[in-house]
């Protein structure tokens, strides 16, 4: 007879803040740490803490105890104390794709200091998980993951059903999960939550009742004796006497080991037991056959204004810092700044952890957060000065036989992996006097005030001496400071001129270079007229035609395909009686919109580069949900029990929207900004799509994921949001509608017929929600707020990875100098490379701290294999396949200076660069 073995792995799962704010926590974790070095110090019998697969943990505990940086160093090398891999628990979905990396990668790099890692991919309370996950764990070294949501049994507030549901996508705990790509790795489903094995008693009828009920229910899901027991919770303190709590265990179950255990050991153990029958699982878990409410996905809609900032915050770091200073490294030698970038992005991950992005805290925790997204921003923004500085150093501007002496010249930096046009804004000093040169600031500022600059005779000139249109701007005398590395600062008065203009196919990774020239006749070197026209209440290019109607919403036309949308752009709003985790419409709400609302529309720029409408709705909509509402949340009545309604009470809601069209765009962007004065609610805006299809493409962790828009028929819940990254597109297959987004992760694709994309502008509500009453004020986002969207047409599924690339664009800054007036040994254009690959998406450039190599990194949109082509055009020495560690692994030919290989379907490809050093 085979024998069942308990294995009890103890943990604690730690929210670093959540429903205290973070020092709250921290107090606690200290005591907890603390506590668990004496436990491993007296009691031999104790073996195992699994430190909650998080390296952070350490940095907080040593930040108030570093005298105990030894003994927790001996225990780690013991393997008594198992750490990693991950820096954070994050949300896998509210952060980036190279976040997710940074993530894994700092996670291994900070407990590579003590010698040892766990190799387990650790989701113990991720609201749902990446499809991505197992090709990004194999490339980690890593065979298994654990996770508790995402697939049943496990459904709302952790309950389990029953066996004989035939929508299970397992029927047991053990299951096989794959990737987009084909990686497969063992997956392992908390089935009844990390806390199954938590508080084992040590009196003998305790115990009995405690492990017929577990033991039981372990084996009800488990594919083999082997049983998993999550010995701990959250923030669960040591069971210090639970050597004793197994000696009674033993005695009362002889036929059953019970073994205090690590995942290693389980794993060990669980390896040969493991049946041939076991359910493979696709991709993401979504929990798409649950009753739709486990996966918490209105987190997504919490706190908005958290989730702009964070999409601030990492492109800032992985499209801006990392490829700029890499650049900088490339064409000056600057020293990458390693120690400063791992400094950032820890700062940031330090806001990614589930209930921290998710904005299902406390006040106190999400105000904090701010504070870090502002830090880590201000570490970035330096690097990019820094980079941008050291760059433009080196650009030959004297070279410019079109310019000359009194040129100002500017550099546009595009930081993308793809070619790129768009309408940039850069300030320029056309005069600076230092306050040594006297006789005071004032008097520096009044003559620099009169001195006439005469912009109507001035120009800006490309390299290839092509007038390019622009709008000059006097911004007057302004201070300003310089901080030499060698001398003390430098401050000065400066006269400065605001120059706004596209700056047209600058090329990927690199920069372009313009000057302004002065003229002494106006009329010398006019710009071309372009293809951007003023229609009667719209505009149009070579590619679209955007006409606004009288209620406000738009119509925009294709002019490849001739396929018009129609209506776009109505603003949608209801109640909410929810909570920061869930949204809840009260029943018989009916939404209400801007549709058939007069608007106030007017033209509120008209450039050769850019034209802009504003439109205005003055709307009024229930000020808060009713009386009730309060008395409910106070008595913890559940929120799909509640029976509050809106309140007859209305308050102003006055949206100020303004739509612009590029020379170069292809796609119309659109910012909204209103003051939000009432409470329980939720603000959308509404794309109908008029396309026929079945199933959306969205942007998630290194995939464009597919997903059904009619949800499972397990599905009860009468909203089906879902997460995204950078956009959400449908397509009937000749012709299709991409709603790309900054910082905007809920969408929801409508069953109306019409397929239309809903996207989540605001959602305001009041309490955490979970297990207590913890009032939320300022979740209710009170106060001005502002949201950036951008609608792009595409001719089917042909064009869709550009649209798609577009949409990525969208999210990107331009960066832009002033440069001087210098010789130099770059060009006024310049990339420093090539690469072809019609669906693959650049996602990285950067550097590698293990060998100074250039990491370029891409992943394929598609399920098809696509062949890339990558062509240096800086010194290499080799080139190695890499993985999302930045390890070299076999080393590549180049054919005639060029990488040719391919990318199969969904895959992650990186590629290390050794370089020679400039």
């Amino acid at each position: 007879m085979t024998r069942t073995t308990a294995h009890l792995i103890s943990h604690t799962h730690w929210d670093r803040e959540w429903y205290m704010p973070y020092e709250r926590h921290h107090v606690l974790l200290a005591k907890l740490m603390n506590e668990l070095l004496e436990t491993l110090e007296q009691d031999e019998r104790y073996r195992y803490f699994h430190l909650d697969g998080q390296t952070i943990i350490i940095e907080d505990y040593l930040q108030v105890h570093p005298e105990k940086r030894g003994q927790l160093e001996r225990f780690i090398r013991e393997g008594r104390i198992v750490i990693g891999p991950w820096y954070v628990l994050q949300d896998e979905f509210l952060t980036s794709s190279e976040a997710n990396v940074r993530n894994l990668l700092i996670g291994h790099q900070d407990a590579a200091k003590y010698g040892v890692i766990s190799k387990l991919g650790y989701f113990p309370d991720s609201f749902g998980n990446m499809g991505q996950a197992p090709q990004l764990l194999k490339q980690a070294d890593i065979e298994t993951a654990v996770f508790g949501r995402g697939v049943k049994p496990t459904g709302f507030d952790n309950m389990v059903g029953e066996l004989n549901s035939t929508s299970y996508e397992s029927p047991y705990s053990e299951m096989y999960w794959e990737s987009p790509d084909g990686s497969a790795l063992l997956g392992l489903l908390f089935a009844n939550w990390y806390s199954n094995g938590n508080e084992v008693p040590v009196d003998a009828e305790d115990a009995k009742a405690f492990w017929d009920k577990k033991l039981a229910d372990a084996g009800k899901y488990a594919s083999t004796p082997e049983l998993l027991f999550m010995n701990g919770c959250d923030h669960q303190p040591v069971q210090r006497d639970l050597a004793d709590a197994l000696e009674t265990a033993r005695k009362l179950y002889p036929d059953t080991d019970f073994v205090h255990s690590s995942f290693e050991q389980y794993l060990k153990a669980l390896a040969p037991s493991l049946p041939e029958d076991l359910v493979t699982v696709h991709g993401e878990l979504r929990s798409q056959h649950t009753d739709g409410w486990g996966t918490l996905v209105n987190t997504a809609s919490a706190r908005v204004y958290l989730k702009q900032l964070n999409q601030q915050g990492q492109t800032l770091l992985e499209k801006g810092a990392e490829p700029l200073a890499a650049l900088a490294y490339l064409v000056s030698g600057q020293v990458y700044p390693h120690a400063l970038l791992t400094y950032a992005w820890k700062t940031l991950m330090q806001n990614h952890p589930h209930d921290s992005i998710c904005g299902c805290s406390v006040d106190e925790v999400h105000r904090e957060m701010i504070s870090r997204f502002e830090k880590s921003r201000h570490v970035g923004e330096a690097i990019i000065e820094e980079s941008l500085k050291a760059v433009s150093a080196q650009i030959g501007t004297r070279n410019v036989a079109a310019w000359g002496e009194s040129a100002r010249p500017v550099t546009v930096f595009n930081t993308t992996g793809w070619e790129r046009s768009g309408t940039v804004s850069v300030e320029v000093i056309f005069a600076k006097r230092y306050f040594k040169e006297g006789p005071n600031p004032a008097a520096i500022a009044e003559a620099l005030d009169q001195l006439p600059l005469e912009l109507s005779r001035g120009r800006l000139v490309d390299a290839e001496g092509q007038t390019v249109a622009c709008r000059a701007e006097d911004l007057g005398t302004r201070f300003g400071y310089e901080l030499p590395e060698d001398q003390f600062r430098k401050p000065y008065m400066a006269r400065m001129v605001r120059l706004t203009f596209e700056a047209a196919q600058v090329p990927p990774l690199g920069y372009s270079t313009y000057a302004w020239v002065e003229s002494a006749d106006e009329s010398a070197g006019t710009a071309a007229e372009g293809p951007l026209k003023l229609l009667e209440q719209g505009m149009e290019n070579d590619f679209l035609a955007v006409r606004i109607r009288e209620d406000g919403s738009y119509d925009v036309a294709d002019k490849r395909t001739g396929r018009s949308f129609t209506g776009l752009g109505v603003y949608e709003n209801c109640g909410d009686i929810g909570n920061e985790y869930v949204f809840r419409q009260p029943e018989g709400d009916a939404a209400l919109t801007t549709k058939g609302l007069a608007a106030r529309i007017s033209l509120a720029e008209h450039e050769p580069y850019r034209i802009t409408y504003e439109i205005v709705h003055e709307w009024a909509i229930p000020a808060s949900a009713d009386a009730s509402f309060e008395d409910e949340k106070r008595r913890m009545v559940p929120f799909r029990q509640r029976k509050a309604g809106r309140s007859a009470e209305q308050v102003p809601l006055r949206i100020v929207t303004r739509i612009s069209l590029e020379t170069s765009g292809t796609g119309v962007q659109i910012s909204a900004t209103f003051n939000n004065q009432a409470k329980d609610h939720r603000l959308r805006v509404l794309v109908p799509t008029g396309l026929a299809a079945s199933t959306l493409r969205a942007d998630s962790i290194f995939e464009a994921a597919e997903r059904e828009i009619e949800p499972a028929e397990d599905w009860i819940n009468p909203s089906n949001a879902q997460h995204q990254q950078a956009y959400v597109s449908v397509s009937d297959g000749s012709a299709g509608l991409l709603v790309a987004n900054q910082g905007l992760n809920e969408y929801e694709v409508l069953r109306d017929g019409s397929n239309t994309i809903a996207v989540t502008l605001l959602r305001s509500v009041s309490e955490l929600g979970d297990w207590g009453v913890f009032p939320t004020p300022e979740a209710q986002c009170l106060g001005e707020q502002t949201v950036e969207f951008a609608v792009r047409p595409f001719a089917g599924d042909a064009d869709w990875t550009e649209a798609c690339a577009w949409a990525y664009q969208y999210q990107v800054p331009w960066f832009a100098v002033q440069t001087g007036w210098q010789e130099g040994s770059l060009p006024a254009v310049y990339q420093p490379l090539e690469w072809q690959g019609r669906t693959l998406a650049l996602s990285a450039f950067k550097m590698s701290a293990d060998h100074e190599d250039i990491i370029l990194r891409w992943y394929n949109l598609t399920g098809a294999e696509q062949e890339l082509a990558l062509t240096p055009h800086f010194p290499v020495k080799a080139v190695y396949a890499s993985d999302i560690l930045e390890r070299r692994k076999q080393r590549e030919a180049l054919d005639e200076g060029t990488l040719r290989r391919s990318a199969g379907p969904a895959q992650i490809v990186t590629y290390a660069l050794q370089t020679v050093q400039p």
